[in-house]
């Protein structure tokens, strides 16, 4: 009798612990702790000046992507569009900005950064 209690208990435990990796997989919930991050959509008011392509590794789920973007997008006069799949980050500019501070501002988030 007690061996059954304990498999029971055992298989509970498993089927809690599995639950989040399923989802995960299945591409629910959050990962990388940032679960049901809100998109936000900037868009820029003055002419277009400039565009560049950055590439961004480390980003593994949408959440890392909206990670990177908010990122940039705090950077008055830029806007950012991260395409996950491709691993980079498109930035518009109406302002002159310096591929360092574009660059500084992913890897403060946690993400490696480069032309």
């Amino acid at each position: 009798m007690e061996n059954v209690v304990i498999i029971v208990i055992i298989a509970v435990i498993l089927l809690i612990a599995i639950k989040p990796t399923i989802d995960h997989f299945k591409g629910k919930g959050g990962c990388c702790g940032g679960g049901g991050m809100v998109e936000e959509h900037k868009t820029l008011t003055d002419p277009i000046i400039d565009k560049q392509t950055f590439k961004v590794e480390g980003m593994s789920c949408d959440n890392c992507r909206i990670r990177v973007e908010r990122a940039i997008n705090a950077i008055d006069g830029v806007v950012a569009h991260v395409n996950l799949k491709k691993k980079i980050a498109v930035v518009e500019y109406s302002v002159k900005v310096a591929d360092e501070e574009i660059i500084a501002v992913v890897e403060k988030a946690g993400y490696k950064c480069y032309k």
